[in-house]
């Protein structure tokens, strides 16, 4: 049985690229000549049918496999959308376990799995539940998204905080959209970033990516990261 790498992708909020950047995280190791999925364990916010975020992120980077464990209706935290909905919580080992049993049962088998939390590091994925419960249970890094705009220096540091205190390791921090043009606040929190949180920024991930077609979108990705980086490093 093949027993794949795992690697989390959370932020310091909702809306900020996480899923381009799991999107791209997985085109980085696809590049390295490996079998990449990418895994959601709560999806929010969409109907049955729709498209959800690791399907996106799977066909942009030309995964070989996209995995949604459970999806919610309501666009709320993942806790707030099942409770509403009268359905049961989820917990840290049904979502770790639903993860690792589709990984390693796929035909063929998968070497990395991208796995997109919802929202932020705290946002709660059932009652007490958080991204960093199920990151410890795959023994996965978490890759940091974060936006460049004001305001994400204290937002970021409190972050990467909460992760040391849970004893989860940062595999970098990612800005999930750079715009062609930033402005003064943008250009110096890319510089600030890595220097008041003590994690390297590690990519950033150009505005409007999401909207290249998916040949280009896997072609480019890998150039969005720093040169060598690997998701341990």
């Amino acid at each position: 049985m093949n027993q794949p790498a795992y690697v989390v992708v959370s932020g310091t909020g909702t809306e900020i690229g996480k899923t381009m950047v799991t999107a791209a995280l997985a085109a980085l190791a696809r590049s390295t000549g490996v079998r990449v999925g990418v895994a959601k364990p709560i999806q929010t916010g969409l109907t049955p049918g729709e498209e959800g975020d690791c399907h996106l992120a799977a066909r942009l980077a030309g995964a070989a496999a996209a995995f949604e464990h459970r999806r919610l209706l309501e666009p709320l935290a993942p806790e707030t959308a099942a409770r509403r909905a009268g359905e049961e919580q989820s917990t840290a080992a049904e979502l770790a376990a639903a993860v690792r049993a589709w990984a390693e049962a796929h035909d063929g088998g998968l070497d990395v799995v991208v796995v997109e939390g919802a929202g932020g590091v705290l946002a709660r994925l059932g009652t007490d539940v958080t991204i960093l419960d199920v990151a410890r249970l795959l023994d996965a890094p978490v890759v940091l998204v974060t936006p460049p705009d004001l305001g994400t220096l204290s937002t970021t540091e409190l972050a990467t905080r909460h992760l040391r205190e849970a004893g989860v390791a940062c595999a970098g921090l990612v800005l999930g959209t750079w715009p062609d043009t930033p402005d003064l606040a943008q250009q110096c929190n890319r510089e600030d970033l890595p220097r008041l949180t003590g994690v390297p920024l590690v990519g950033a991930v150009p505005a409007g990516a999401g909207a290249m077609a998916p040949e280009e979108f896997a072609a480019r990705a890998p150039g969005w990261f720093a040169q060598g980086y690997t998701f341990g490093s």
